[in-house]
C-alpha cells in the first residue's frame, strides 16, 4: 500500500502536511505538474470553439429574448395593459 497517491509526473498528490498552512514548495510542485499536462489547442480548434461559444451565446441570448416577451405578454394579459 502507497503511502501517497502520484500523478503521471511523480509528484506526490497527498503528503503529510500538503492541506491548508502544508508545504508552500508541494503545491508549486503539484500546480507545476498539472500545468505541463495542458495542451494548446490549434488555431483551427481555437476558432472552431470560438464559433461554437458564440452560436450557444446566440442561442440563449434568443431563448431568453423569447422568455422575455412571452411574459411580457402575459402579464399584459392579466394586468391588461
Amino acid at each position: 500500500m502507497a503511502d501517497s497517491a502520484r500523478d503521471t509526473d511523480g509528484v506526490a498528490r497527498s503528503q503529510a502536511g500538503a492541506g491548508p498552512g502544508g508545504r508552500p514548495a508541494t503545491f508549486v510542485e503539484q500546480v507545476m505538474a498539472e500545468l505541463r499536462k495542458v495542451v494548446q489547442p490549434t488555431r483551427n480548434e481555437l476558432i472552431t470553439y470560438t464559433i461554437v461559444v458564440f452560436v450557444f451565446v446566440l442561442v440563449m441570448m434568443a431563448f431568453v429574448f423569447g422568455l422575455d416577451q412571452l411574459f411580457q405578454w402575459l402579464v399584459g394579459l392579466v394586468f391588461g395593459a
